[in-house]
């Protein structure tokens, strides 16, 4: 008798241990947050380095755009920026409720993958082409600049970044990179202009000095029409 109830209390132990497990494994938001930057902050680090994306605009769109990777684009298509198809798209697939139901997003092998397709996705679109022209220490301009792009619809995305940005001093990883790349003193430092009541293409390239071809491009705008509160990309010289 004394042999099998030493059994079942070895069978409580276990079954005990394994609840205190589960509870163990269940992250807190700032743990997630943690667990999330110290597994991907590297590659952050190498796709600027190689891209001259900043480091800390990248983790901070992993973070928002995969839920600190527990989204079920990042659980289930490695997927962590939010990448949709396109036309372009040759590879994986998962469907997904976005701005409309069942979009096609693109499906990656791994997160690393993810990483260097949004780098790419970066570079190689004539719509992000103004960002390379952004100081890389300038993470707000970052923000700022992919929303003008249309990376997100969301009107608040540019601050939620910045938030991320300043909450987690995720800059520290821009200064890990930055040593890295080379400074070019073509660059040219950029900043918003919100437009008023009275203002033209024409008013705005005189009073800033600029070609009204060169605000067009930069700002992608259509039939050269700009609305009051439109916030416009300017060239400081």
């Amino acid at each position: 008798m004394s042999f099998k109830s030493s059994k079942k209390e070895k069978k409580k132990e276990v079954v005990s241990k394994n609840i205190n497990i589960e509870k163990n494994s269940i992250l807190s938001n700032d743990q997630k947050i943690d667990k999330y930057i110290s597994e991907f902050a590297p590659i952050a680090i190498e796709e600027m380095k190689k891209f001259e994306i900043p480091a800390s605009i990248t983790l901070a769109q992993g973070l928002l755009e995969s839920g600190y990777g527990e989204g079920r684009l990042a659980l289930k298509g490695n997927n962590h920026f939010g990448i949709k198809c396109h036309k372009e798209w040759s590879g994986k697939k998962i469907y997904h409720d976005d701005d409309k139901k069942g979009e096609c997003f693109r499906k990656y092998k791994d997160p690393k993958e993810s990483y260097r397709d949004h780098s790419l996705f970066l570079t190689n679109r004539p719509r992000y082409a103004f960002l390379f022209d952004y100081n890389i220490k300038n993470y707000k301009q970052w923000a700022y600049g992919l929303k003008k792009a249309g990376y997100a619809t969301d009107k608040k995305y540019p601050l939620k970044l910045i938030n991320l940005i300043e909450r987690l001093n995720l800059k520290r990883f821009d200064r890990q990179a930055k040593t890295n790349i080379k400074k070019d003193s073509n660059k040219k430092e950029l900043f918003f202009y919100r437009v008023s009541k009275g203002d033209t293409l024409f008013s705005i390239s005189k009073k800033f000095n600029i070609e009204i071809k060169t605000l067009v491009k930069m700002n992608q705008i259509n039939d050269n029409k700009i609305y009051i509160g439109q916030e416009l990309i300017i060239t400081k010289k």
